[in-house]
């Protein structure tokens, strides 16, 4: 018989012993202002009330719309605090979006910055019933809106005499919309717990760690970086935008050691014509996740940038591989192995294990899995494989392959899969070509109507700075180096590639902007 069965620690319960223990530590740098431990200890349990205060209870959700902020991180974790569910959106999303995720949640309440009190004051007819009068605004002249710095300062600063269970929601985040219309991902205490427990080691945070977000605080790469420093006692310095020269200027002045950051953002560094004149030494670790990352970017990532580069595949849902800095080198073009405590198999059409080398659909099944779609049973059923030898594994949705030392290679999204003659064709094999090209800057292959093969291949090409290429000159140099299968009908420039706020390029946009065209 155990001497005694204490109760699991959840982030709450580290949000709260951190306070005890480190209460002079930063544990929030936000414009060069400092809050303690014992500042985000007493705020959080501050907001945690104060909704409690305004009829909330637990279980109930609160959308949360702010820029990047320490209010905004004060709030999040204030609600999951207060046994409530901090549903926050991106705030790059449409006023209708914004609308839609508020009602699909079931939203109690509501906390948005000034900027964004506006668009929800259009939404408030078709979100009203649900959320009443609790309408929270930081900073904000509208009269019919409670004042969040009020609310919070005007409540208790006692922890929250609140019971939460490791199966208790804690969070929802809505899917970037890249495939279609996105889902509420629902993550428990037991989730989000092993999301920061299981992450903080492979991705090397440490008590000494001064971690930069500067993605969205609403993204769970965002989560991750900060789950994971709160675990191990860090400090958390965010910034209100990305902007590459700022970025180096946060780097050095802060003694930055981690981040997390998507492609996109690592190949703006590196194209800063200042990057060599600031001091980036400080860095011990720093992590891309998000989309694909270019091996040629990578290799430059890790020659220009110091400390230890990890390139992270994973989603939302709950499923990542990591690729070390010790395998960098000779499995530049995977993306690493599962992390601990975590399995990973690819299935064929018929749902059989593949064996190494095969590609097929990446199944796995991790602690830090999601409890769930909110509120949508075919998404749920969808996204469920069953193991041969029992279990509930999630689906992926993206194809790749493994190789014999257990290294994941991915090959494409299976609904960018294009399917040409009755054959497979995935486009990032063929984007993998062409951006090799001197003059292309970056690039997104689609599938178009065909007459003669139903589909094809259309190569979306933005030409870097100065380049001239023209569209028969690159079709022709692409389709000289591809195998049959692979040839492009065609090429067509753009200025840029729709992206949501992580990264990834929207091809459901470009299809649909080309959907008219016919080969």
């Amino acid at each position: 018989m155990a001497w005694f069965s204490p109760k699991p620690l959840l982030l709450p319960d580290i949000i709260a012993l951190n306070a005890e223990i480190m209460p002079g530590k930063p544990a929030w740098i936000d414009r060069g202002i400092e809050t303690s431990w014992r500042g985000f200890g007493d705020g959080t349990a501050r907001v945690a009330n104060a909704l409690n205060d305004l009829g909330l209870a637990p279980g109930d959700r609160v959308v949360v719309l702010m820029k990047n902020s320490y209010e905004m991180a004060e709030a999040m974790f204030g609600i999951i605090r207060g046994g409530m569910v901090a549903v926050p959106l991106n705030v790059a999303i449409t006023d209708e979006a914004v609308a839609g995720m508020t009602a699909n949640s079931g939203a109690k309440a509501v906390i948005a910055s000034g900027e964004h009190v506006a668009r929800l004051e259009t939404a408030r007819a078709s979100i009203g019933g649900q959320v009443g009068d609790r309408l929270i605004g930081l900073k904000t002249g509208e009269t019919a809106w409670l004042d969040y710095e009020w609310l919070r300062d005007a409540a208790s600063a006692e922890p929250p005499s609140i019971e939460i269970r490791p199966e208790d929601e804690c969070n929802i985040i809505y899917s970037s919309g890249t495939t279609g219309l996105p889902k509420g991902i629902v993550h428990d205490h037991a989730c989000r717990i092993a999301w920061a427990t299981d992450m903080a080691v492979p991705l090397r945070y440490h008590s000494g760690a001064r971690t930069l977000c500067n993605l969205g605080l609403f993204s769970n790469i965002s989560w991750v970086a900060m789950m994971s420093t709160m675990v191990a006692g860090g400090t958390i310095v965010v910034d209100r935008r990305f902007d590459p020269v700022e970025t180096l200027e946060t780097i050095q002045q802060q003694r930055i050691t981690h981040s997390a950051m998507v492609p996109l953002q690592y190949r703006k560094l590196v194209e800063c014509e200042v990057l060599d004149d600031y001091d980036l030494s400080s860095l011990d670790a720093y992590m891309c996740c998000g989309s694909p990352l270019a091996p040629a970017l990578k290799r430059e990532i890790v020659e220009r940038i110091p400390g230890a580069f990890i390139e992270l595949y994973g989603l939302t849902e709950g499923l990542v591989t990591i690729l070390s800095p010790e395998d960098m080198r000779d499995k530049l073009e995977s993306v690493g192995r599962p992390c601990p405590g975590q399995a990973l198999a690819i299935v064929g059409n018929d749902d059989e294990i593949l064996p190494a080398g095969e590609a097929g659909e990446i199944v796995g099944h991790s602690r830090f899995m999601m409890a769930s779609y909110h509120d949508n049973d075919e998404a749920n059923a969808e996204a469920t494989f069953e193991h041969p030898h029992g279990g509930r594994w999630l689906r992926t949705g993206d194809i790749g392959r493994l190789d014999d030392d257990g290294f994941l290679y991915l090959v494409d999204r299976k609904k960018d899969m294009i399917i040409s003659g009755g054959q497979n064709v995935y486009p990032a094999d063929i984007e993998a070509l062409i951006v090799t090209h001197d003059d292309v800057g970056e690039v997104a292959v689609i599938g178009v109507a065909s007459r003669k093969w139903g589909e094809t291949p259309l190569a979306v090409v933005v030409r870097k700075a100065g380049a001239t290429v023209d569209e028969a000159t690159l079709t022709a140099w692409i389709n000289e180096r591809s195998g049959k299968q692979q040839r492009v009908a065609a090429s067509a420039f753009v200025d840029e590639l729709p992206r949501n706020p992580n990264g990834k390029v929207l091809k459901r946009e470009l299809r649909q902007q080309f959907a008219s065209v016919e080969y």
